[in-house]
């Protein structure tokens, strides 16, 4: 991560004090502006240029930043926390070799800053995996591309093993269906046979019977409507 701002907040100068102010409201691309007016008019200004590329970093103009800090890389009076921030910078190009000479510079001004011993181990890792044609990030990505390939056909398989028993599944149940369809018929026909056949003189005499109850049973009905006729006329009379 970049380094706070320094003291270099207590500049007198006018356009620093502004960017300043922006910079912590979090205007970083106003406190730019700033920044640059104030080196533009003092080139040297390790003030300016060390809070531009504060501001160049915030927006992650990488290279902005870098640029704005090689102007004062020479200066005697660097603190760590510049050489930190340009190393760091230098990271996001995947600038090793810069990034490995500006830690270094880091650890110089101040041996106990671990952050700055983590990155510079880093830095040189990347830039031994870069010179040996390993590519560091290279490698990294086709770490990731494998994983994320085994994790695709580990999907797929689980998609096809769950559509071959969903398939199953179904095949069972219809084959079931069928099976008791299939009983059903059997039933019904067996049922069929069992039932006693019926000769036509049988059936003859038995539509004769039916007839000849339903006959009597009407006769039966229009005899107990006469009487009761008969009943409610004498009463009427009566």
């Amino acid at each position: 991560m970049l380094c706070s701002l320094p003291a270099f907040a207590q500049a007198d100068r006018h356009d620093v004090r502004a960017g300043n102010r922006k910079f912590r409201g979090g205007r970083f691309q106003e406190a730019e502006i700033d920044y640059r007016k104030a080196a533009l008019k003092d080139s040297t200004s390790l003030h300016a240029q060390y809070n531009l590329a504060s501001a160049l970093y915030r927006q992650e103009n990488w290279q902005g930043a870098s640029e704005a800090l090689a102007k004062v890389k020479d200066r005697p009076d660097l603190t760590a926390a510049v050489h930190y921030n340009a190393g760091d910078a230098a990271l996001q190009q995947k600038d090793y070799r810069a990034a490995v000479d500006a830690f270094r510079q880091a650890l110089l001004l101040d041996p106990a800053d671990l952050d700055a011993k983590e990155n510079y181990i880093y830095a040189k890792k990347m830039l031994e995996n870069q010179q040996n044609g390993g590519g560091g990030d290279n490698q990294q990505n086709q770490d990731q591309n494998q994983d994320q390939n085994q994790d695709q056909n580990k999907d797929q398989d689980q998609n096809q093993d769950q559509q071959n028993q969903d398939q199953n599944q179904d095949q069972n149940q219809q084959d079931q269906q069928d099976q008791q369809d299939q009983q059903d018929q059997d039933q019904q026909q067996d049922q069929q046979d069992q039932q006693p056949q019926i000769s036509p003189q049988q059936a003859q005499q038995m539509l004769r019977a039916i007839q000849a109850k339903e006959q009597e049973t009407q006769d039966k009905v229009n005899r107990e409507k006469a009487a009761l006729l008969k009943s409610r006329q004498k009463e009427k009379n009566w």
